[in-house]
């Protein structure tokens, strides 16, 4: 805290001993003359900053005595003068703190209250309250402003990761779409595939069934390739057998050269008729044969009818297919579907 610059030092002039005396009967060597002194404006150093002393009711400052008794020696002696200076004195501001009276009391009475005035807000202008108050409000905009662009970079990160997951979300829509178009379209064409293949091969059929027929009319299947039974010397049948009327016309499926025409014991008259391909069939069980050995015939020609000769319970066809005259033969059934044939 700033205080007064100390008085100079008044020179030392005896006073005559006449002279007035204050508070005493007599002169006193310790009451002076003093030089007169006002405070002025050069003298007084100003009070800067926000810290100050309290001020408090009462009296004048204890560090402020032997100013007080030097002020009232002085109105005592000649009263206050004018400085010399010429310049208007300054009012001089002194803390109000307990009176001096109260520094020769006992105790007894209560201590004067202490100013409820903060030190910080003693001596504050408007100017510096405006001033203060301004500072602050521009802080806090600039930590508002700081606060939303930080915002506005988050809604920005938010907004473009939400974005990017919209993107990603919609590749990844776009390639599953893209992947069952794709998936699709192979499961179409592999239908259309398939049934271009079965177009093809039904007209395949069809010429073929052109080249190709039933060996007889009006049967009824009764027995069938591999079926198990004690009545076959195999075990199983070995062929297709067409129950029919005796007599009944006996075809050739496919045109070929008769390669065998006779008794073959357990099958009764057989006909062989070997294909171009090399495969042979076999009738058998005939009543009669109508073609020799090394005859060509084409398909349809008539080469026997339906009998119940050999091992037989009665008349049928019994019709037998052996790829490359192997011995052991293959379902007939299967051999005249592949051959567009229905039995």
């Amino acid at each position: 805290m700033a205080s007064n610059r100390p008085a100079p030092e008044a020179p030392f002039i005896p006073a005559p001993t006449e002279s007035e005396t204050f508070g005493y009967g007599s002169y006193r060597a310790d009451e002076g003359p003093w030089e007169e002194w006002n405070p002025t404006e050069e003298s007084i150093t100003p009070v800067r900053g926000r810290h100050r002393v309290a001020k408090q009711r009462g009296g004048f400052a204890r560090s402020s005595t032997v100013l007080g008794v030097g002020v009232i020696a002085a109105v005592g002696a000649g009263g206050m003068a004018s400085a010399n200076t010429g310049k208007p004195p300054v009012s001089l501001s002194l803390p109000d703190l307990p009176s001096m009276g109260s520094l020769f009391e006992d105790g007894s009475s209560p201590a004067p209250e202490a100013s409820t005035t903060a030190l910080s807000d003693v001596g504050v202008t408007p100017a510096d309250t405006e001033r203060n108050t301004g500072a602050g409000e521009t802080l806090r905009n600039r930590i508002m402003a700081q606060a939303e662009q930080q915002q506005s970079k988050a809604d920005s990160r938010a907004t473009a990761a939400a974005l990017a997951a919209a993107q990603k979300q919609s590749a990844d829509a776009a390639a599953k779409a893209q992947k069952e178009a794709a998936a699709k379209a192979a499961a179409d064409k592999k239908k259309a595939d398939a049934d271009a293949a079965k177009a093809a091969e039904a007209k395949r059929l069809a010429e073929l069934a052109k080249q190709y027929t039933l060996p007889t009319s009006s049967y009824t299947i009764t027995s069938t390739f591999g079926q198990a039974g004690s009545m076959w010397s195999s075990g199983y049948h070995t062929g297709l057998d067409f129950a029919a009327p005796t007599g009944t016309l006996i075809k050739a499926i496919h045109s070929g050269t008769v390669t065998q025409a006779g008794w073959a014991g357990s099958y009764g008259y057989r006909t062989v008729l070997t294909l171009d391909d090399g495969t042979e069939l076999w009738f058998c069980h005939q009543s009669s044969i109508s073609v020799s050995v090394g005859q060509k015939v084409g398909t349809g020609d008539v080469i026997g009818r339906v009998g119940a000769t050999g091992n037989v319970t009665g008349p049928h066809l019994h019709l037998e297919v052996h790829p490359n005259g192997d011995a052991t033969g293959i379902d007939p059934m299967v051999w005249l579907r592949g051959k567009g044939l229905n039995p």
